[in-house]
């Protein structure tokens, strides 16, 4: 399978196609530090006003800050907005 990807990836490179949509990896936009903007996500594992766990194809993303509300949910983008400290990527 790992060859099948960087296949994948190679021809992303090669034919200029974005790496996100073409390897269904996550796609993360940040503004500042007031919203996080989430695509080709798997799901959502934890949801609280201080932290949020959201399953990716590239381990699990957790959000951590302060005030944490969803304010877009849909089947594979999620909008998270409040006061964001912290953004990692956990197994």
């Amino acid at each position: 399978m790992k060859k099948n990807e960087e296949i994948k990836k190679s021809l992303a490179e090669i034919l200029e196609l974005p790496k996100d949509i073409i390897l269904d990896i996550p796609k993360i936009t940040m503004v500042g530090n007031l919203q996080i903007y989430i695509e080709n996500h798997k799901g959502i594992i934890e949801y609280s006003s201080n932290r949020v766990r959201i399953n990716t194809k590239s381990g699990v993303l957790r959000i951590i800050g302060k005030n944490l509300l969803l304010k877009n949910i849909i089947l594979e983008e999620i909008i998270i907005v409040g006061e964001i400290q912290q953004v990692e990527f956990t197994d």
